[in-house]
């Protein structure tokens, strides 16, 4: 780890639980029968969903879409966005201590493919528990949706490189998708694949997290 002077953290799967299947079942309780697994992949999310995450659909529109699929005009934009954040689990508070403590021995940089409709609700109401805000913990944050590309397009890891200042060498980038590892160590990263809620405080043994 001496060599590691930054660290770039995937958001969903990584810091924030995911729960595809809740999300799945609130949108078909909301009458969207056609949705699945591909329009809402926790890596690579497929049609207007992965629009969403590019930034090339506005909210609007990915709500229009939804009451269309479902057949209801009169399912309101909240109702959408409830069922969409269903997806998004919470951040443990030993993560946002864990961020916290890692923030005084590293840069500490977000990269994440997510969308307008989710991330300021995420922002506001997970990164906000301990009085700080998503700031707080990062020096600077990539959203897909305002970079107009995605993970693993070797460009987003290019862009973060160049944004920041930083070298591949000597950044260890943790993700829970393989083919976002994989673009990333091709371009000289450091990687770490995380398993599902898993606690990786362990690869960092010489700081002290209790405290």
């Amino acid at each position: 780890m001496a060599q590691v002077k930054n660290l770039l953290f995937d958001l969903g799967g990584v810091l924030v639980d995911l729960w595809l299947e809740k999300c799945l079942d609130a949108f078909h309780k909301l009458g969207f029968a056609g949705i699945d697994k591909e329009l809402l992949d926790p890596y690579y999310s497929d049609g207007v969903f992965g629009d969403s995450e590019l930034g090339l659909v506005s909210e609007r529109e990915l709500c229009d879409y939804v009451r269309r699929e479902a057949g209801d005009e009169s399912i309101t934009d909240e109702q959408i966005n409830d069922a969409y954040y269903e997806f998004i689990g919470e951040i443990p508070d030993y993560k946002l201590r864990m961020l916290a403590t890692l923030k005084k021995h590293y840069n500490i940089y977000m990269i994440s493919n997510t969308s307008s409709f989710t991330y300021p609700r995420i922002a506001r109401e997970e990164f906000t528990k301990h009085g700080l805000t998503v700031n707080d913990y990062f020096d600077r944050i990539y959203l897909s949706y305002e970079l107009h590309k995605a993970k693993p397009d070797a460009e987003v890891f290019e862009h973060i490189l160049r944004d920041a200042g930083i070298k591949a060498e000597e950044t260890l980038f943790f993700d829970d998708a393989p083919g976002n590892i994989e673009a990333a160590a091709r371009l000289g990263f450091q990687t770490y694949l995380v398993s599902p809620q898993e606690d990786f405080r362990s690869v960092f043994p010489h700081l002290n997290f209790e405290e």
